[in-house]
């Protein structure tokens, strides 16, 4: 990355909620991201995975008597074992604990793979004195590998020898795999706290959640599915670095009810929107951020259709990097979207690119389609050598 893009991202380090974007609702106290919600505990080991004493086997769990939780998982019709562990052999609505690697997706590796997610499960599970079914299993990293896995059930003991209520960081850290930095928070308002930890940053376009998010809270949550697909619809299906959904999507939302207060209004609309656009900032080699308005679309579903087709378009992307206010190439990927419709000519009256030369490490781009009065937006990352070097060195 050169120096001028990675100081535009460091400007913006200041507290959790640091995009323009995100509406923060009063009274919103920020606390130390590694100390989770009370009732919970978190630690991350290192268990020689992903090499060079890195940590990659996480561990979070809950102490509270009583848990709802919900769990959003991929749409891949390639889903790696975890996933389907988490589908077929886990009570989604009373998660009490969830055991994740980092460095192996577990993902295209057969019967093999599946016994080894449902070893890690069983572990977990007697570490913890949970049932086996109260344990979500997630992994991410290279695709196609056999696990290691008695070096994944060494990692998990020694993990929960190490659960703490300021676990949340390393717990954080032993999710990543091409990240750059960390992603969690804690927060607290109208008398309860939500802490939660994401990891992603490329093989992203979630049309379901995001790479990995772990969410923890004290409130009174009566309807976790429904309260977590409303903020994940406005988050993290909103995301995209490089239009690709990952074979391990995995979001879990935990709640006890132990603060006897419900969540407040937006407190978690926020939390998943500033985390998915840390992932966002953060994509494999990413140096800025863009979100792309779509206006007067016939209907929803087209307004989503050309705003994606605009998110993923790597010419959009360049044009993003390299500073250059191209709005013939917004017309071009909204035209794609629309192959055999009527449109109307789109010029630069109806095209608004002009944040794409700017200096800012968000830019804002529009267009008005003349179609109807459905609206959809986009958040995108940058496309340069450096997502090219990344992926093209994955491996080797």
């Amino acid at each position: 990355m050169s120096a001028a893009g990675r100081s535009t991202l460091d400007s913006r380090l200041s507290g959790f909620f640091r995009s323009r974007w995100v509406d923060v609702p009063d009274g919103v106290e920020e606390l130390d991201p590694a100390v989770l919600a009370p009732g919970f505990r978190a630690a991350g080991v290192a268990c020689g995975l992903k090499g060079g004493g890195e940590t990659d086997v996480g561990l979070v769990a809950c102490d509270a008597d009583e848990v709802r939780s919900a769990v959003l998982l991929t749409r891949n019709a390639a889903a790696a074992a975890p996933v389907r562990v988490c589908r077929d052999d886990c009570d989604a609505a009373a998660v009490r604990a969830a055991v994740v690697n980092s460095g192996n997706a577990n993902a295209a590796t057969g019967e093999r793979g599946y016994a080894d997610a449902l070893a890690m499960q069983a572990a977990a599970a007697a570490e913890v004195g949970a049932d086996r079914r109260a344990v979500a299993v997630a992994e991410t990293g290279v695709i196609g590998v056999p696990l290691a896995i008695d070096d994944v059930l060494g990692g998990i003991e020694r993990a929960a020898e190490r659960l703490a209520t300021d676990g949340g960081g390393s717990f954080a850290e032993a999710i990543m795999t091409t990240d750059r930095t960390p992603k969690a928070c804690t927060v607290r308002a109208g008398g309860v706290t939500v802490s939660a930890q994401a990891k992603g940053a490329g093989m992203m376009q979630p049309g379901f959640a995001t790479m990995l998010c772990f969410v923890q809270t004290d409130a009174e949550v009566a309807a976790p599915e429904a309260e977590l697909r409303r903020a994940v619809a406005g988050s993290f299906e909103r995301i995209s670095v490089d239009g690709q959904m990952s074979t391990n999507d995995t979001v879990l939302l935990q709640a006890t009810g132990g603060a006897g207060a419900a969540l407040p209004d937006s407190v978690l609309d926020a939390v998943l929107l500033q985390l998915a656009l840390e992932i966002v900032a953060d994509g494999e080699g990413a140096t800025r951020v863009g979100r792309v308005e779509v206006g007067e679309a016939a209907d929803a579903a087209e307004a989503d259709r050309v705003a994606r087709a605009i998110a993923n378009s790597q010419l959009v992307q360049t044009a993003l990097y390299g500073r250059d206010p191209n709005w013939g190439r917004i017309a071009q990927a909204a035209g794609m979207a629309l192959a055999g419709e009527e449109l109307e000519e789109l010029g630069p009256r109806a095209i608004d690119a002009a944040e794409l030369g700017g200096e800012e490490a968000e830019a804002e781009i529009a267009i008005r389609l003349g179609r109807g009065t459905a609206r959809a937006h986009m958040y995108f990352s940058d496309l340069n050598h450096e997502y090219v070097r990344i992926n093209a060195e994955y491996t080797t």
